[in-house]
């Protein structure tokens, strides 16, 4: 599969050691392993990276990444590693010392660290579509609101509520058009695409689409405990599947 990148696919995977909300969430213990462990093992998996990075600011963290198997050949600086560093300037930094060492990729995935449902073939489904049109510059995971956002409230200074779309208040849920948003695991892209600072949502992007089961932002404790306990529920039933 690697073998239709013109050049060299690489994974980066994000992971600064100044989590304020989750304290050391990047390799905090998830049903059984350090969180960044599962990202890290489903790109080994994948099959599609000629080298899978990590880009940190901590000792710590680069330890553990390094013990699953990932490589960390340089630590982020501060200036990217405060709670303002963008995703984009980030995965930029890591191509450009790419550049430095003359290994410059073509296209690189940036892989979040707290991503325990992504798959190896989910990165492979967003490989296949960056790589199906020359026209994209993104490939990334989407997953569907479970209710109509035509349909959302506000609530009002005093104490009440009102609809942001009113006109849709009679209209049935299943004639209004569905929205998706942002997985949160991962953003395939064109090495050029970074570096320039292109947006990733555009017109230039094709989504990967993935079950609302399987993703779950995880930046509060409470976010922490629904995300172990669909993950063990998920694990359960492919287990099952697996003993028939």
């Amino acid at each position: 599969m690697k073998q239709a990148v013109d050049g060299q696919a690489i994974a980066v995977i994000p992971a600064r050691g100044g989590s304020k909300r989750i304290p050391r969430k990047n390799i905090r213990e998830f049903v059984g392993k350090p969180m960044i462990a599962w990202s890290i093992e489903a790109a080994l998996a994948s099959g599609c990276f000629d080298r899978v990075i990590v880009s940190t600011d901590d000792d710590e963290i680069a330890a553990v990444a390094e013990a699953q198997g990932a490589e960390v050949p340089f630590r982020r600086p501060a200036a990217l590693s405060d709670d303002h560093a963008g995703t984009i300037p980030v995965i930029a930094h890591a191509i450009d010392w790419l550049g430095e060492q003359g290994q410059a990729p073509e296209a690189v995935c940036c892989l979040y660290a707290t991503a325990p449902f992504v798959q190896a073939e989910d990165l492979q489904a967003g490989f296949r579509a960056l790589q199906a049109s020359r026209d994209v510059d993104y490939a990334f995971s989407v997953t569907s609101y479970a209710f109509p956002i035509q349909r959302a409230l506000r609530l009002t200074p005093e104490g009440r509520v009102a609809m942001f779309q009113p006109e849709h208040f009679h209209t049935r849920s299943q004639d209004l058009e569905e929205a998706w948003h942002d997985a949160g695991q991962f953003y395939w892209g064109r090495a050029a695409a970074w570096r320039e600072g292109t947006p990733i949502f555009s017109e230039r992007a094709v989504p990967v689409k993935l079950p609302r089961h399987r993703v779950q932002d995880i930046d509060t404790p409470e976010d922490w405990q629904r995300a172990e306990w669909l993950f063990k529920a998920w694990q359960a039933c492919h287990t099952h599947v697996d003993q028939e």
